[in-house]
């Protein structure tokens, strides 16, 4: 896509549909915000909210990436050992939140980010703050968008995938950029989301932490 289409598309015709879309689930389906948003009290405690910064599209006047609030539903107790410690994600992970997880009824909260436009529905899922200097400069393009609810990268396996692939497939994606690629994913993550696939990765209760690509640590 020419870089004319790119912005026409990406920061008006998209940006439409989400802030249009995100509104109209948000006012639809407020009473389950309320439902998932006592059950999260009941069974985890307060606050019922996970909030947490993360690093949204690069601003190119500035060349670096918007920081943002993000909200989720929380899906961890705050367990910690003798020292005060958090206890590891397999323990704090209970059965309600996997179930959450699972769901992705814990990402609904999301859609208040995207109505004010540091989140697109479709896009790169954004990580955090701390892995920005460990991203190589190909790595780092997946910022040249808004980061999304969902994305190729989660139709392709989700936290299943290694962080290399993640990060192809969401580059990939800022190449192929359109219309017609966000309804296909989009359609996609419903059937990933029923399936329930890839939700955490082999060798962990979510995913490992990104400690940077050591053969492109350098460039």
């Amino acid at each position: 896509m020419n870089q004319r289409r790119f912005k026409l598309y990406a920061d008006f015709i998209k940006r439409f549909f989400d802030a249009i879309i995100s509104a109209m689930i948000i006012i639809l389906f407020f009473w389950l915000y309320i439902i998932v948003a006592v059950m999260v009290r009941l069974k985890l405690g307060s606050p019922v909210l996970f909030k947490q910064d993360r690093p949204g599209r690069i601003d190119p006047k500035t060349g670096k990436e918007k920081i943002f609030r993000l909200y989720k539903f929380r899906t961890m107790t705050d367990e910690k050992d003798e020292n005060g410690n958090l206890l590891s994600d397999e323990v704090r992970l209970t059965s309600f939140g996997k179930w959450l997880r699972q769901t992705s009824l814990d990402e609904i909260p999301e859609m208040f980010n995207i109505m004010k436009g540091d989140m697109s529905l479709i896009g790169p899922r954004p990580l955090l703050v701390e892995y920005l200097p460990r991203y190589n400069k190909e790595q780092r393009r997946r910022h040249e968008v808004l980061p999304g609810l969902t994305g190729y990268a989660q139709v392709s396996g989700r936290n299943s995938i290694s962080w290399e692939e993640k990060f192809e497939d969401d580059v990939w994606y800022v190449d192929h950029l359109s219309f017609l690629l966000d309804v296909k994913i989009f359609f996609k993550t419903i059937a990933v989301v029923f399936q329930r696939e890839g939700i955490s990765s082999d060798s962990c209760a979510t995913m490992e932490v990104f400690a940077g690509t050591k053969k492109d640590k350098d460039n």
